[in-house]
């Protein structure tokens, strides 16, 4: 006979192994307080009638820590932004795949103090070979599966072709006559100081656009810059006035020392970069909610906002925004504390990954609660049904749309789910990884900040695609160097790559192909 506590013990299990799903006429108000983490690697989630699978984790890769780019830097914090250069992805007869991706640091190596980084991307090549086995590889078969190789580095330029720079943004250059009417012209802009009148910029989205060019998010402004292929700035999109920092005057201060009194966090900017290529429309997130809507604490910052741009014809026309929503983000179970947004990534109509995480990991200590991540996930997010505001009085930094963290009654969210869980541990085992305890080498790590698409090619699973992602490991090396200066951060932490196969039903034929130019 079952004791109650066995016949209790089983239950949990087996509804814990449930598929999770929730519909899209789930009451908006409840979607806040989701927080559970998808609970095995072979997990399906039913999103707007669509049900999506995550087969787990099916290659791992690194680039060691010191290694250095062409410029002499320390390849670092590159898992900010990624995305596949156009038309390099290929199948191989033989089931492996390859391809060129590219990559996109932040503002360098600031541990104690911002420096005069240069913005770039770096291409990297790979030759990835899917893992399914059930054995546990060790750490280094493990990264066979996905071999990366270091290409070239391209920098990007301010206007004029001056340098840009990772400093903090303690002055603003003025709109350039034009703005907002022409389309290249800028608008007001944040530069190092008064004497030091450089471009700054903390990449952390990464568009490859078909024409060769680049998009890419940046958190100081927070702005869109739209790259050449060889770095030349092109154009720069402003959002809505909700979104930019001000002062209790109502003047622009993009630095990210302190909070401004409205608009985004600091450090908190447009985290999420994607695009729609199929219509054109760009999509950019910030990592948490504006000041206004309750960005000003972690127990209140759920509700971001995601804006979309129509950007055909970009150079000719100025980016027209269509759309602004409200996602809510998870929040953790213990605290009730926001599990900020790294990254989004468009999947069909409507339909977005998004990149949540805790800061725990390698690079976020050597105790074990610093070392044990309890959130990281790629979950699902749909406004199907959400309220589109672009164009509101929420706009104006001066009626928020979420006070104090509580959304306005008139705002439907988007509904979002769990889905894909970076940190299971059997699928970690599978490629020699961890989370929590030691510190080392194979502990996975902390800052996950980026996502790419690419199809599996598999007839029998023709829903079935490959998720790239991406860690930032904040240039954290023993045997660093930082514009010319050696360093020592004191730990190691390599550029991790791992991947993921999923099952994406909602995705249009030949969509995900188109936006990798293949």
């Amino acid at each position: 006979m079952f004791s109650l506590d066995s016949i209790l013990v089983l239950f949990l299990l087996l509804n814990s192994a449930r598929c999770l799903s929730i519909g899209e006429n789930s009451a908006a108000r409840s979607l806040t307080t989701q927080t559970t983490s998808a609970s095995t690697s072979a997990v399906s989630v039913a999103l707007g009638g669509v049900t999506y699978v995550n087969k787990g984790i099916v290659g791992f890769g690194l680039i060691p820590s010191n290694f250095t780019d062409s410029l002499g830097d320390t390849l670092g914090g590159i898992g900010s932004g990624i995305a596949f250069k156009q038309a390099t992805w290929k199948s191989l007869s033989n089931g492996s795949y390859t391809g060129t991706l590219v990559v996109h640091p932040d503002r360098g190596y600031n541990m104690y103090v911002t420096v005069d980084y240069r913005s770039r991307q770096h291409e990297i090549d790979f030759v990835f070979t899917p893992y399914n086995g059930t054995d546990d590889l060790d750490f280094e078969s493990a990264q066979t599966t996905l071999q990366l190789t270091y290409v070239d580095t391209i920098l990007q330029f301010d206007r004029g072709g001056g340098n840009t720079s990772g400093l903090d943004a303690l002055a603003v250059r003025a709109a350039e006559n034009g703005f907002p009417t022409v389309a290249v012209a800028d608008p007001e802009m944040p530069i190092a100081n008064e004497t030091y009148q450089h471009l700054t910029i903390d990449a952390e989205g990464l568009i490859a656009a078909s024409d060769g060019s680049y998009w890419v998010s940046d958190e100081y402004g927070p702005y869109v810059y739209h790259f050449s292929a060889n770095g030349s700035l092109i154009q720069t999109i402003q959002p809505p006035e909700a979104f930019l920092p001000l002062d209790s005057n109502g003047d622009l201060n993009f630095t990210s020392v302190v909070n401004p009194t409205t608009g985004r966090a600091g450090n908190t900017g447009f985290e999420g970069l994607t695009l729609d290529a199929e219509n054109d429309i760009l999509y950019a997130m910030l990592q948490a909610a504006t000041i206004q809507d309750g960005g000003d604490d972690d127990d209140t910052s759920l509700y971001t906002r995601m804006v979309a741009y129509d950007i055909a014809n970009a150079t000719v026309t100025p980016p027209t925004m269509v759309g602004e929503w409200v996602v809510p983000l998870p929040v953790s179970t213990s605290k009730s504390k926001t599990r900020k947004c790294s990254e989004i990534h468009f999947v069909s109509e409507n339909v977005f990954f998004a990149l949540s995480r805790d800061g725990n990991g390698n690079g976020a200590g050597t105790s074990s609660s610093d070392t044990t991540s309890k959130y990281k996930q790629a979950d699902l997010f749909s406004i199907a049904n959400a309220t589109n505001i672009a164009g509101s009085k929420f706009d104006d930094p001066s009626n928020p749309v979420a006070p104090g963290g509580v959304l306005d009654d008139s705002v439907t969210p988007a509904t979002y789910v769990s889905f894909v869980n970076y940190i299971d541990d059997d699928q970690l085992a599978r490629f020699g990884l961890h989370n929590g305890d030691e510190e080392d080498s194979t502990l996975v790590n902390e800052k996950w900040e980026s996502l790419a698409l690419a199809p599996v090619n598999d007839p029998a699973n023709p829903d079935d695609y490959f998720l790239f992602t991406a860690s930032d490991n904040d240039f954290l090396t023993e045997d660093g160097i930082s514009i010319g200066v050696p360093y020592n951060a004191g730990v190691n932490v390599d550029n991790q790559f791992l991947v993921f196969q999923v099952t994406l039903p909602s995705v249009s034929p030949g969509t995900i192909q188109q936006a990798i130019g293949i």
